[in-house]
């Protein structure tokens, strides 16, 4: 019986302690997209999301780049809300050297409203001829 008895305190007590511990879910970014490669096109992977919100409301369903005429690189990304409200979102750019170094350059954090299900293309254009790749930061407005 006192066997039982202990056996039952240890449970309730994993019940009770397991009920304690939770999980973070304010980590630190940058996340990644949710439905990365559902209906993605093009390369998305230079493309992070700076909180969870973001991640949740935010996907990336393509990436374009080019190279301007005069050396610089110009990217195009097609950024999809994925909730059915209208959301208002900050993106930013900071274009890196062939390293993935930061060259720099990085461009100032716009506003971007979305409406439900909307997808809109934002460009971004290196403001010198040593940018080689990039990084696109989403981050819910302040």
């Amino acid at each position: 019986m006192k066997t039982l008895l202990s056996v039952l305190a240890i449970a309730a007590a994993l019940f009770v302690t397991a009920g304690c511990a939770s999980k973070n879910t304010h980590g630190t970014g940058p996340y990644l997209p949710q439905d990365t490669t559902k209906y993605t096109i093009e390369n998305t992977e230079n493309f992070v999301l700076m909180d969870q919100a973001a991640q949740y409301s935010i996907t990336c369903t393509g990436l374009q780049e080019r190279t301007t005429a005069d050396g610089r690189l110009e990217i195009v990304a097609n950024v999809k809300n994925r909730e059915i409200r209208r959301i208002q979102v900050q993106i930013s750019c900071v274009f890196k050297d062939a390293q993935r170094f930061s060259t720099g350059d990085e461009t100032p954090w716009q506003t971007l409203i979305l409406g439900e299900n909307a997808t809109e293309a934002v460009r971004f254009t290196a403001s010198n001829a040593q940018s080689k790749t990039y990084t696109i930061r989403v981050r819910q407005s302040r």
